[in-house]
Protein backbone atom coordinates (compact mmCIF):
# COMPACT_ATOMS: atom_id res chain seq x y z
CA UNK A 1 0.00 0.00 0.00
CA UNK A 2 0.91 3.86 -0.54
CA UNK A 3 0.17 6.83 0.29
CA UNK A 4 0.78 8.09 -2.66
CA UNK A 5 -2.23 5.92 -4.07
CA UNK A 6 -4.23 7.15 -0.45
CA UNK A 7 -3.66 10.87 -2.24
CA UNK A 8 -4.29 10.69 -5.38
CA UNK A 9 -7.53 9.50 -4.52
CA UNK A 10 -9.11 11.51 -2.35
CA UNK A 11 -7.49 14.56 -4.47
CA UNK A 12 -10.06 13.23 -7.55
CA UNK A 13 -12.28 13.30 -4.61
CA UNK A 14 -13.33 8.98 -4.05
CA UNK A 15 -13.45 7.18 -0.85
CA UNK A 16 -10.95 5.32 1.16
CA UNK A 17 -11.65 2.55 2.19
CA UNK A 18 -11.18 1.34 6.67
CA UNK A 19 -7.59 -0.78 5.71
CA UNK A 20 -6.06 2.31 3.84
CA UNK A 21 -7.31 4.83 6.30
CA UNK A 22 -5.54 2.12 9.16
CA UNK A 23 -2.67 2.47 7.22
CA UNK A 24 -2.27 5.98 7.36
CA UNK A 25 -3.23 6.80 10.32
CA UNK A 26 -0.87 4.10 11.93
CA UNK A 27 2.68 5.39 9.85
CA UNK A 28 1.13 9.42 10.75
CA UNK A 29 1.71 8.30 14.32
CA UNK A 30 4.55 5.97 13.91
CA UNK A 31 6.53 8.40 11.95
CA UNK A 32 7.01 5.55 8.94
CA UNK A 33 4.90 8.33 6.95
CA UNK A 34 6.24 11.50 6.13
CA UNK A 35 5.03 14.54 7.27
CA UNK A 36 4.41 15.88 4.01
CA UNK A 37 2.28 12.74 2.73
CA UNK A 38 0.02 13.62 5.17
CA UNK A 39 -0.54 17.18 5.79
CA UNK A 40 -1.50 16.53 1.30
CA UNK A 41 -3.63 14.01 2.68
CA UNK A 42 -5.11 15.87 5.20
CA UNK A 43 -5.71 18.83 2.72
CA UNK A 44 -7.27 16.84 0.11
CA UNK A 45 -9.52 15.80 3.04
CA UNK A 46 -10.08 19.07 3.43
CA UNK A 47 -11.13 20.04 0.10
CA UNK A 48 -12.89 16.88 -0.65
CA UNK A 49 -14.56 15.30 2.28
CA UNK A 50 -15.09 12.32 3.52
CA UNK A 51 -18.51 10.04 3.77
CA UNK A 52 -19.97 9.26 7.48
CA UNK A 53 -17.91 5.46 6.90
CA UNK A 54 -14.77 6.86 5.87
CA UNK A 55 -14.91 9.38 8.87
CA UNK A 56 -16.72 6.50 11.19
CA UNK A 57 -13.04 4.34 9.74
CA UNK A 58 -10.78 7.18 11.06
CA UNK A 59 -12.38 8.15 14.38
CA UNK A 60 -11.61 3.82 14.75
CA UNK A 61 -8.29 4.35 13.61
CA UNK A 62 -7.07 7.24 15.68
CA UNK A 63 -9.17 5.60 19.14
CA UNK A 64 -7.22 2.80 18.00
CA UNK A 65 -3.65 4.40 18.16
CA UNK A 66 -3.13 4.58 21.70
CA UNK A 67 -5.16 2.60 24.79
CA UNK A 68 -8.58 2.86 25.83
CA UNK A 69 -10.53 2.86 28.76
CA UNK A 70 -12.33 -0.09 29.98
CA UNK A 71 -15.38 0.82 32.21
CA UNK A 72 -17.10 -1.98 32.54
CA UNK A 73 -16.15 -3.01 35.96
CA UNK A 74 -18.60 0.33 36.70
CA UNK A 75 -22.60 -0.47 36.95
CA UNK A 76 -24.52 1.77 34.82
CA UNK A 77 -24.77 3.37 31.75
CA UNK A 78 -21.91 5.68 31.60
CA UNK A 79 -22.75 9.37 30.19
CA UNK A 80 -20.21 11.78 29.21
CA UNK A 81 -20.00 15.16 27.90
CA UNK A 82 -18.18 17.36 25.34
CA UNK A 83 -18.42 20.74 24.20
CA UNK A 84 -16.86 22.75 21.52
CA UNK A 85 -15.67 25.46 24.15
CA UNK A 86 -16.10 29.06 24.61
CA UNK A 87 -15.16 31.56 26.79
CA UNK A 88 -16.57 31.59 30.63
CA UNK A 89 -17.92 27.53 29.58
CA UNK A 90 -17.69 25.87 32.83
CA UNK A 91 -20.49 23.87 31.88
CA UNK A 92 -18.51 20.69 33.09
CA UNK A 93 -17.95 21.95 37.04
CA UNK A 94 -21.48 21.92 37.35
CA UNK A 95 -23.56 19.08 35.51
CA UNK A 96 -20.80 16.51 36.70
CA UNK A 97 -21.48 16.36 39.76
CA UNK A 98 -25.55 17.07 39.33
CA UNK A 99 -25.79 13.94 36.99
CA UNK A 100 -23.37 11.53 39.34
CA UNK A 101 -25.58 12.97 42.47
CA UNK A 102 -28.46 11.38 40.11
CA UNK A 103 -27.01 7.55 40.44
CA UNK A 104 -25.66 7.94 36.55
CA UNK A 105 -21.76 7.30 36.32
CA UNK A 106 -20.12 10.36 34.90
CA UNK A 107 -16.70 9.55 33.13
CA UNK A 108 -14.84 12.73 31.55
CA UNK A 109 -11.71 13.61 30.11
CA UNK A 110 -10.57 17.35 29.85
CA UNK A 111 -8.48 19.30 28.36
CA UNK A 112 -6.25 22.24 29.45
CA UNK A 113 -6.50 25.64 27.55
CA UNK A 114 -4.88 27.52 24.83
CA UNK A 115 -5.66 31.12 24.05
CA UNK A 116 -8.52 32.67 25.95
CA UNK A 117 -8.98 31.04 29.59
CA UNK A 118 -7.76 28.20 30.72
CA UNK A 119 -9.64 24.51 30.23
CA UNK A 120 -11.33 22.43 32.24
CA UNK A 121 -8.71 20.92 33.96
CA UNK A 122 -7.16 24.67 34.74
CA UNK A 123 -10.68 25.42 36.27
CA UNK A 124 -10.15 21.92 38.19
CA UNK A 125 -6.23 22.59 39.27
CA UNK A 126 -7.18 26.14 40.60
CA UNK A 127 -8.60 23.73 44.03
CA UNK A 128 -5.54 23.60 45.89
CA UNK A 129 -3.90 20.01 46.40
CA UNK A 130 -6.28 18.27 43.51
CA UNK A 131 -5.24 15.85 41.31
CA UNK A 132 -5.87 16.63 37.83
CA UNK A 133 -3.90 13.94 35.89
CA UNK A 134 -5.31 10.38 37.47
CA UNK A 135 -4.07 7.50 36.48
CA UNK A 136 -6.34 4.76 35.12
CA UNK A 137 -6.82 3.14 38.66
CA UNK A 138 -7.47 6.56 40.49
CA UNK A 139 -9.64 7.66 37.46
CA UNK A 140 -12.09 3.71 38.30
CA UNK A 141 -11.77 4.45 41.83
CA UNK A 142 -13.36 8.41 41.85
CA UNK A 143 -16.08 7.38 39.27
CA UNK A 144 -16.95 4.19 41.39
CA UNK A 145 -16.71 6.10 44.46
CA UNK A 146 -18.51 9.25 43.44
CA UNK A 147 -19.73 8.50 40.29
CA UNK A 148 -17.77 11.20 38.96
CA UNK A 149 -14.09 11.39 37.77
CA UNK A 150 -12.29 14.26 35.86
CA UNK A 151 -8.77 13.86 34.68
CA UNK A 152 -6.45 15.37 31.64
CA UNK A 153 -6.29 12.40 29.37
CA UNK A 154 -2.95 10.21 29.50
CA UNK A 155 -0.62 10.48 26.30
CA UNK A 156 -1.08 6.99 25.38
CA UNK A 157 -4.95 7.95 25.31
CA UNK A 158 -5.91 8.69 20.82
CA UNK A 159 -1.92 9.52 20.37
CA UNK A 160 -2.59 9.74 16.68
CA UNK A 161 -4.65 12.39 16.85
CA UNK A 162 -2.40 14.62 18.84
CA UNK A 163 -0.16 13.98 15.55
CA UNK A 164 -2.45 14.93 12.89
CA UNK A 165 -3.78 18.04 15.13
CA UNK A 166 -0.50 19.18 14.87
CA UNK A 167 -0.28 19.10 11.22
CA UNK A 168 -3.65 20.57 10.27
CA UNK A 169 -2.52 23.45 12.81
CA UNK A 170 0.49 24.37 10.16
CA UNK A 171 -1.06 23.28 7.09
CA UNK A 172 -4.29 25.56 7.60
CA UNK A 173 -6.56 22.32 7.48
CA UNK A 174 -8.30 22.22 10.87
CA UNK A 175 -11.59 23.48 9.23
CA UNK A 176 -12.53 19.97 7.97
CA UNK A 177 -15.87 18.88 9.44
CA UNK A 178 -14.23 15.12 8.99
CA UNK A 179 -11.41 15.55 10.82
CA UNK A 180 -13.08 17.23 13.54
CA UNK A 181 -15.10 14.75 14.23
CA UNK A 182 -12.66 12.20 14.23
CA UNK A 183 -10.39 14.16 16.39
CA UNK A 184 -13.29 14.45 18.77
CA UNK A 185 -14.93 10.96 19.02
CA UNK A 186 -12.15 8.95 18.70
CA UNK A 187 -11.01 10.81 22.32
CA UNK A 188 -14.40 10.61 23.25
CA UNK A 189 -14.55 7.08 22.06
CA UNK A 190 -11.35 5.82 23.74
CA UNK A 191 -12.20 7.13 26.79
CA UNK A 192 -14.96 4.64 27.12
CA UNK A 193 -18.47 6.12 27.86
CA UNK A 194 -21.67 4.46 26.80
CA UNK A 195 -23.38 7.61 26.25
CA UNK A 196 -22.45 10.78 24.97
CA UNK A 197 -23.98 14.32 24.91
CA UNK A 198 -22.64 17.51 22.66
CA UNK A 199 -22.36 20.80 23.59
CA UNK A 200 -21.61 22.56 20.19
CA UNK A 201 -21.30 26.33 20.71
CA UNK A 202 -22.33 28.61 17.68
CA UNK A 203 -21.61 32.38 17.05
CA UNK A 204 -18.91 34.95 17.05
CA UNK A 205 -16.96 33.73 20.30
CA UNK A 206 -17.57 29.84 19.47
CA UNK A 207 -15.09 28.33 16.71
CA UNK A 208 -18.76 27.40 14.80
CA UNK A 209 -19.84 31.14 13.66
CA UNK A 210 -22.85 29.87 11.97
CA UNK A 211 -25.56 28.13 12.81
CA UNK A 212 -25.24 26.06 9.54
CA UNK A 213 -21.57 25.15 10.43
CA UNK A 214 -22.73 24.41 13.63
CA UNK A 215 -25.47 22.00 12.53
CA UNK A 216 -23.20 19.89 9.94
CA UNK A 217 -21.04 19.22 12.74
CA UNK A 218 -23.04 18.11 14.86
CA UNK A 219 -24.99 15.52 12.33
CA UNK A 220 -21.46 14.83 11.73
CA UNK A 221 -20.69 13.44 15.41
CA UNK A 222 -23.94 12.16 15.90
CA UNK A 223 -23.32 9.82 12.85
CA UNK A 224 -20.41 9.06 14.03
CA UNK A 225 -21.51 8.07 17.41
CA UNK A 226 -24.53 5.92 16.01
CA UNK A 227 -22.30 4.13 13.64
CA UNK A 228 -20.42 2.97 16.12
CA UNK A 229 -23.63 2.04 18.32
CA UNK A 230 -23.35 4.78 20.98
CA UNK A 231 -25.96 6.80 22.58
CA UNK A 232 -25.62 9.98 21.55
CA UNK A 233 -27.61 13.78 21.18
CA UNK A 234 -26.14 17.31 20.33
CA UNK A 235 -27.30 20.16 21.54
CA UNK A 236 -26.16 23.58 19.38
CA UNK A 237 -25.80 26.38 22.03
CA UNK A 238 -25.30 30.42 21.38
CA UNK A 239 -21.68 31.15 22.16
CA UNK A 240 -21.47 35.17 21.40
CA UNK A 241 -21.02 36.89 25.11
CA UNK A 242 -19.31 35.39 27.85
CA UNK A 243 -21.41 32.43 29.05
CA UNK A 244 -21.77 33.40 33.26
CA UNK A 245 -20.44 35.97 34.86
CA UNK A 246 -16.59 34.26 35.53
CA UNK A 247 -13.59 35.02 33.03
CA UNK A 248 -10.82 33.25 34.54
CA UNK A 249 -9.74 29.97 36.41
CA UNK A 250 -10.30 30.17 40.19
CA UNK A 251 -13.53 32.78 39.07
CA UNK A 252 -15.44 29.82 37.16
CA UNK A 253 -14.56 27.73 40.35
CA UNK A 254 -16.25 30.25 42.40
CA UNK A 255 -19.53 30.36 40.33
CA UNK A 256 -20.00 26.93 39.06
CA UNK A 257 -20.01 26.37 43.56
CA UNK A 258 -22.55 29.05 43.55
CA UNK A 259 -24.89 27.19 40.88
CA UNK A 260 -24.47 24.32 43.15
CA UNK A 261 -25.87 25.85 45.90
CA UNK A 262 -28.78 26.80 44.21
CA UNK A 263 -27.72 30.76 43.39
CA UNK A 264 -28.30 32.30 39.63
CA UNK A 265 -30.45 29.93 39.02
CA UNK A 266 -31.94 31.69 35.90
CA UNK A 267 -28.82 32.87 34.18
CA UNK A 268 -28.42 31.03 30.73
CA UNK A 269 -25.09 29.39 32.13
CA UNK A 270 -27.35 27.53 35.02
CA UNK A 271 -30.35 26.86 32.52
CA UNK A 272 -27.72 25.39 30.25
CA UNK A 273 -26.04 23.67 32.52
CA UNK A 274 -29.44 21.69 33.83
CA UNK A 275 -30.59 21.03 30.56
CA UNK A 276 -27.54 19.79 29.41
CA UNK A 277 -27.53 17.18 33.08
CA UNK A 278 -31.04 16.51 32.23
CA UNK A 279 -29.92 15.02 28.75
CA UNK A 280 -27.36 13.04 29.88
CA UNK A 281 -29.79 11.63 32.73
CA UNK A 282 -32.00 10.15 29.68
CA UNK A 283 -29.69 8.73 28.19
CA UNK A 284 -28.21 7.26 31.03
CA UNK A 285 -31.44 5.71 31.82
CA UNK A 286 -32.24 7.70 34.98
CA UNK A 287 -35.40 8.97 33.65
CA UNK A 288 -37.43 8.66 30.85
CA UNK A 289 -38.96 12.05 29.62
CA UNK A 290 -37.15 15.15 29.76
CA UNK A 291 -39.78 16.69 32.36
CA UNK A 292 -38.26 13.66 34.86
CA UNK A 293 -34.88 14.46 34.36
CA UNK A 294 -35.01 18.30 34.67
CA UNK A 295 -37.25 17.78 38.14
CA UNK A 296 -34.06 15.05 39.15
CA UNK A 297 -31.66 17.63 38.45
CA UNK A 298 -32.88 20.33 40.69
CA UNK A 299 -33.78 17.76 43.73
CA UNK A 300 -29.73 17.63 43.91
CA UNK A 301 -29.23 21.37 43.82
CA UNK A 302 -32.32 22.08 46.44
CA UNK A 303 -31.08 18.77 48.62
CA UNK A 304 -27.10 19.58 48.23
CA UNK A 305 -26.29 16.48 46.85
CA UNK A 306 -24.83 17.99 44.17
CA UNK A 307 -22.39 20.07 45.71
CA UNK A 308 -21.95 17.52 48.19
CA UNK A 309 -20.86 15.49 45.22
CA UNK A 310 -18.30 18.06 43.89
CA UNK A 311 -16.99 18.08 47.55
CA UNK A 312 -16.46 14.20 47.67
CA UNK A 313 -14.38 13.99 44.92
CA UNK A 314 -12.15 16.89 45.20
CA UNK A 315 -11.61 15.48 48.57
CA UNK A 316 -10.82 11.71 47.41
CA UNK A 317 -8.66 13.22 44.93
CA UNK A 318 -6.41 15.05 47.54
CA UNK A 319 -7.85 19.03 46.87
CA UNK A 320 -9.22 20.90 49.50
CA UNK A 321 -12.87 20.75 49.83
CA UNK A 322 -13.12 23.54 52.31
CA UNK A 323 -11.95 26.26 49.62
CA UNK A 324 -15.52 25.04 48.11
CA UNK A 325 -17.13 26.64 51.00
CA UNK A 326 -14.20 29.31 51.53
CA UNK A 327 -13.69 30.86 48.81
CA UNK A 328 -10.47 32.40 50.10
CA UNK A 329 -8.88 28.81 50.07
CA UNK A 330 -8.67 29.34 46.39
CA UNK A 331 -5.69 31.35 44.43
CA UNK A 332 -6.32 35.01 45.20
CA UNK A 333 -5.65 38.12 42.38
CA UNK A 334 -3.26 41.08 43.50
CA UNK A 335 -5.82 44.01 42.67
CA UNK A 336 -9.45 44.82 41.53
CA UNK A 337 -10.05 47.07 39.26
CA UNK A 338 -13.57 48.57 38.15
CA UNK A 339 -14.23 49.22 34.62
CA UNK A 340 -17.58 51.31 34.31
CA UNK A 341 -19.48 53.03 31.61
CA UNK A 342 -18.52 56.06 29.69
CA UNK A 343 -22.10 56.20 27.88
CA UNK A 344 -25.66 55.57 29.00
CA UNK A 345 -27.49 52.99 26.38
CA UNK A 346 -28.67 49.53 25.94
CA UNK A 347 -26.25 46.73 25.82
CA UNK A 348 -26.81 44.58 22.51
CA UNK A 349 -23.87 42.91 22.47
CA UNK A 350 -20.88 41.77 24.21
CA UNK A 351 -17.52 40.41 21.97
CA UNK A 352 -17.00 37.38 24.13
CA UNK A 353 -13.79 36.63 22.23
CA UNK A 354 -12.25 39.90 23.10
CA UNK A 355 -12.73 39.48 26.83
CA UNK A 356 -11.66 35.76 26.51
CA UNK A 357 -8.13 37.46 24.94
CA UNK A 358 -7.96 40.60 27.89
CA UNK A 359 -8.21 37.75 30.01
CA UNK A 360 -5.72 35.77 28.57
CA UNK A 361 -3.15 39.00 28.56
CA UNK A 362 -4.04 39.55 32.28
CA UNK A 363 -2.48 35.43 32.62
CA UNK A 364 -5.90 33.54 33.02
CA UNK A 365 -4.94 31.71 29.66
CA UNK A 366 -2.21 30.50 27.50
CA UNK A 367 -0.30 32.33 24.58
CA UNK A 368 1.83 29.25 24.35
CA UNK A 369 1.23 25.47 25.37
CA UNK A 370 4.70 25.92 28.07
CA UNK A 371 2.90 29.09 29.43
CA UNK A 372 2.16 29.22 33.32
CA UNK A 373 -1.22 30.69 34.45
CA UNK A 374 -1.92 32.36 36.92
CA UNK A 375 -4.68 31.04 39.01
CA UNK A 376 -6.64 33.95 40.69
CA UNK A 377 -6.68 36.59 37.74
CA UNK A 378 -9.97 36.96 35.22
CA UNK A 379 -12.56 39.01 34.57
CA UNK A 380 -16.00 39.50 36.48
CA UNK A 381 -18.86 40.78 34.16
CA UNK A 382 -21.53 43.08 34.97
CA UNK A 383 -22.70 43.88 32.30
CA UNK A 384 -25.69 41.78 30.09
CA UNK A 385 -27.12 41.49 26.64
CA UNK A 386 -30.52 44.04 26.82
CA UNK A 387 -29.53 45.94 29.90
CA UNK A 388 -29.94 49.10 30.54
CA UNK A 389 -26.76 51.37 31.75
CA UNK A 390 -26.45 54.35 33.05
CA UNK A 391 -23.46 56.27 32.73
CA UNK A 392 -20.74 55.60 35.71
CA UNK A 393 -22.31 51.81 36.15
CA UNK A 394 -20.19 49.14 36.90
CA UNK A 395 -20.00 47.01 33.59
CA UNK A 396 -16.47 44.57 34.99
CA UNK A 397 -14.04 43.81 37.84
CA UNK A 398 -10.98 43.13 36.68
CA UNK A 399 -9.16 40.62 38.89
CA UNK A 400 -5.56 41.44 38.19
CA UNK A 401 -1.47 40.82 39.74
CA UNK A 402 -0.36 43.51 41.85
CA UNK A 403 0.67 46.58 39.89
CA UNK A 404 -1.13 45.72 36.32
CA UNK A 405 -2.77 48.73 34.76
CA UNK A 406 -4.82 47.17 32.59
CA UNK A 407 -6.57 49.74 29.21
CA UNK A 408 -10.03 50.62 30.07
CA UNK A 409 -10.81 51.42 26.49
CA UNK A 410 -9.66 48.09 25.55
CA UNK A 411 -13.06 46.26 27.88
CA UNK A 412 -15.11 49.43 26.56
CA UNK A 413 -14.44 48.42 23.54
CA UNK A 414 -16.50 44.95 23.91
CA UNK A 415 -19.60 46.48 24.46
CA UNK A 416 -21.89 47.19 21.56
CA UNK A 417 -24.19 50.20 22.47
CA UNK A 418 -28.06 50.54 21.01
CA UNK A 419 -30.64 53.31 21.86
CA UNK A 420 -33.42 50.81 22.50
CA UNK A 421 -33.96 47.73 24.45
CA UNK A 422 -33.05 44.78 22.81
CA UNK A 423 -34.40 41.37 23.36
CA UNK A 424 -31.60 38.80 23.85
CA UNK A 425 -31.98 35.56 21.52
CA UNK A 426 -32.22 32.15 23.15
CA UNK A 427 -28.97 30.20 24.04
CA UNK A 428 -30.66 26.80 22.89
CA UNK A 429 -30.50 26.59 18.71
CA UNK A 430 -31.02 23.29 18.19
CA UNK A 431 -30.59 19.76 18.74
CA UNK A 432 -29.79 16.95 16.63
CA UNK A 433 -30.72 13.24 17.78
Amino acid sequence: MRMYDLIYTKKLGGALTPGQIAFWVKGAADGTIADEQSAALLMAICWRGMTTEETLALTLAMRDSGTRMDLSSVPGIKVDKHSTGGVGDKTTLILGPIVAACGVPCPMFSGRGLGHTGGTIDKFASIPGLKVELTDAEFLRSLRETRFANSAPTGDIAPADKKLYALRDVTATVESIPLITASIMSKKLAGGADALVLDVKCGPGAFMKTLEEARTLAESMVAVGKAHGMRIRALITRMDAPLGWAIGNALEVMESVEILRGEHADSELAQMSFRLAAEMLLLGGAATTLEEAETKVQTTLRDGSALETLRRFVALNGGDAKALDDFSRLPQPGQAIEVRADRAGYIQAIDGRALGLLAMELGAGRKDRNDVLDLGVGIRVHAAVGQEVKEDDLLFTLFTKAGAQPDHAAYQATIQWNEGTISPSSWLLATIA
